[in-house]
């Protein structure tokens, strides 16, 4: 007698193949197991989901496998992953992949749902892998099909098996990451820190450095060219700085800043502000800021060293204080001349014509 696939599947999930008899809708009569070739092959195509859902064992209770319409299934909103971010171009390999092989050959791991109208299931692990078939059948593949496991999980065990298929992932952000446990944090454990970090199995002191990485305001993550250029290592001496109420209000003034000139960089098709430029300006500004006279507005280098210092700006027009040793060249000054210049405008202290 031929083994269930939805047994099969569970063994795959499960710590132990022997406590296949302990899963829902068992045959009545046990089957011989699966010939070892079978079973090398199964855990060769599923081995990273077999490996994710160890992590929620007990909680899988019996999973099936089927061939869905993306379009009938929604994101779960606790996965750390940005779906709003997703785009062909970081998708492109996956994508790539797929066409390939004639179709998704890893299965994502979804869970059903009720009482929405759009959709079946939600992904738990597998998003992009939900976000490539949809783009592929909108473009010339209207009958690829979005291949999934479907286990019952509760919330905290969904959120178990996401957070590991993320860890091996490089495009999930570290501030992705501390955000989706600082939610997390609240949602599962009650704020318990120390029984968060047991049931993840990670040390509790990285943890708290991830939450601590979690409170950065959007305001001082803007002046970076993109949230993924916040890592939790230079990320976390930030958010100790901006605990120092003596050093925050620079750091913000300074984030505001740079905020506007990635912007500005961004419409002019320049170069972005690299993250290490960006970090170092912002652990600078305090120190730079107590150096300059009372409200003078100063421009820094990518070095994090002053470029220039608005000293006045008045009816007469502008004093401004060009800085030698600052590491720019000709280009830069001009272009941080002009970033200045376009603040001042948009705080009406510009240039009269």
């Amino acid at each position: 007698m031929a083994r269930k696939q939805s047994d099969y599947l569970a063994a795959l999930l499960s710590d132990d193949e022997g406590s296949l008899a302990a899963e829902a809708d068992k045959p009545e009569t046990a089957p011989p197991p699966l010939p070892r070739a079978e079973r090398t092959r199964g855990t060769t195509l599923l081995g990273r989901e077999s490996a994710l859902a160890r992590v929620a064992s007990g909680e899988v209770r019996q999973v099936t496998q089927l061939l869905l319409d993306p379009a009938r299934v929604r994101v779960w909103p606790g996965n750390a992953r940005s779906y709003a971010h997703l785009s062909e171009e970081s998708c492109r390999e996956l994508i790539d992949s797929i066409v390939a092989e004639g179709g998704q050959k890893v299965p994502a791991v979804v869970r059903r749902i009720e009482g929405d109208p759009d959709h079946d299931y939600e992904v738990i692990a597998g998003t992009r892998r939900h976000w490539s078939i949809s783009w592929l059948r909108r473009h010339s593949y209207p009958d690829m099909q979005f291949v999934a496991q479907v286990a019952q999980l509760d919330d905290e065990a969904a959120f178990r098996l996401a957070d590991l298929e993320n860890r091996a992932r490089q495009d999930v952000s570290d501030l992705e990451r501390a955000r989706n446990y600082a939610e997390a944090l609240k949602a599962h454990y009650g704020s318990h820190l120390t029984r968060m970090a047991e049931r993840l199995k990670l040390s509790k002191g990285w943890l708290s450095k991830m939450l601590k990485v979690a409170a950065l305001p959007d305001a001082v993550v803007a002046a970076f060219a993109s949230p993924a250029d916040v890592q939790l290592k230079p990320a976390y001496a930030l958010a100790q700085a901006l605990d120092n109420s003596d050093k925050a209000p620079a750091i913000r003034k300074e984030a505001q800043r740079l905020s506007r000139e990635q912007t500005a960089r961004r419409a002019e098709g320049r170069p972005a502000l690299p993250a290490a430029d960006v970090l170092k300006s912002l652990l600078a500004a305090p120190e730079t800021d107590r150096s300059q006279p009372k409200n003078a507005t100063v421009v820094l280098a990518r070095t994090g060293r002053p470029v220039i210092t608005l000293q006045s700006s008045n009816r007469q027009g502008l004093t401004v204080r060009l800085h030698s040793g600052s590491g720019a060249n000709h280009e830069d000054v001009a272009n941080c001349l002009r970033d200045l210049l376009a603040q001042l405008e948009e705080e009406g202290r510009g240039l009269k014509p």
